[in-house]
């Protein structure tokens, strides 16, 4: 079985849910129980081992796992990664004890070189605002959540925030709410909250009077998916504070391990963009039914009212300052500077 921290109970509470089968990873995936790009890939991985473990049909595992969320790529490299050990174990006739056993130990080197991944982007992201704003503390804003909650370690943008907070460097961290599931107000704040980091929490339209006021020293989020010409889709919401950081002079960065680089992904137009349930926008509940919102799913808008509720949105490659993964930080953005960190990353295997 596989065992998940419910992130729709968050943060009223801490509920673990067991997964005794892929099809309930699949829902727990869909229903954002687990998310955050790097760790759907340790959670596609541990699916297929689960698979292979139970004796089920792995070919069948993989293609419900990599359908669940389709805009995240890590949730794909993990499953493809996973069952492509467990079938060349297969292929040497080890056996299914064998060959389910070879499968849960790529899931965990996985998760293990994701751990080292988060460390390594905060290092380099540290680094990286160090040069871009020399001998200053910081006012980060950021948007979503990119905490532990998303990684097999401290996460990708929220572990900056923490490694300079635990340097002294950190003066307030802006943390936006993430309309419409609150993914800010429910996770980052409490995730900001149990590391003592000074913080806090606004309404997405409220960004813009801060970066006005001079109040937002650099803006870091992380990716869901990032196209060969360096175009990154994050959490909706991210393209607008991009702009906004372009007209104030404000470095947007975003942080991201290699395994999101999705180079036969050519452009940001080829981005599949997941679009979500209108109920998640007309009603004030998280997408299990859990009020998020003091409301208890009161709705609020007319019965029927059309809705456009996409997951995610995209930030063209001009607009970032840099991206910063555990193969170090590129600026300017290039298909090239990212094709050079992919190969980079590839040389490197963490057993």
């Amino acid at each position: 079985m596989l065992v998940l921290l419910d992130q729709t109970r968050l943060p009223a509470e801490e509920v673990e849910l067991v997964c005794t089968d892929v099809p309930a990873l699949v829902q727990a995936i869909r229903t954002l129980a687990v998310r955050g790009a790097p760790l759907l890939g340790i959670a596609g991985g541990y699916g297929v081992a689960l698979a292979a473990a139970r004796g089920y049909n792995v070919a069948e595992a993989v293609g419900l796992l990599e359908g669940a969320r389709p805009t995240a790529v890590n949730l794909g490299y993990g499953v493809r990664r996973v069952a492509a050990a467990h079938q060349e174990a297969a292929g040497k006739g080890q056996g299914d004890a064998a060959s389910a056993a070879a499968a849960l130990a790529e899931a965990r080197a996985l998760h293990r070189e994701d751990a080292r991944a988060s460390r390594r982007m905060a290092e380099y992201g540290e680094v990286l605002l160090e040069e871009l704003l020399p001998g200053r503390g910081y006012q980060l804003l950021t948007h979503c959540n990119t905490g532990a909650l998303v990684s097999g370690g401290e996460g990708t943008a929220f572990a900056v925030a923490l490694r300079v907070h635990r340097k002294g460097r950190l003066r307030r961290l802006w943390v936006d709410e993430t309309r419409p599931l609150l993914q800010g107000a429910r996770l980052t704040a409490y995730e900001a909250a149990r590391n003592g980091l000074a913080y806090s929490l606004l309404t997405d339209n409220a960004a813009g009077s801060l970066f006005a006021a001079g109040e937002v020293d650099a803006v870091l989020i992380g990716a869901d998916r990032i196209a060969a010409d360096g175009s990154v889709a994050n959490k909706v919401g991210s393209y607008p504070l991009a702009v906004l950081a372009k007209y104030h002079h404000v470095p947007f960065i975003v942080v991201a391990p290699t395994t999101t680089v999705d180079l036969e992904t050519p452009d940001g137009t080829s981005i599949i963009v997941e679009q979500r349930s209108g109920r998640e926008v007309t009603e004030l509940t998280s997408p299990q039914g859990v009020s998020v919102g003091g409301g208890g799913g009161m709705v609020v808008a007319p019965l029927g009212a059309p809705v456009y509720n996409p997951a995610f949105d995209v930030t063209p490659s001009e607009l970032i300052t840099a991206i910063v993964t555990e193969e170090g930080a590129i600026s300017p953005v290039t298909g090239v500077g990212l094709a050079e960190l992919c190969a980079r990353s590839s040389q490197v295997t963490i057993g």
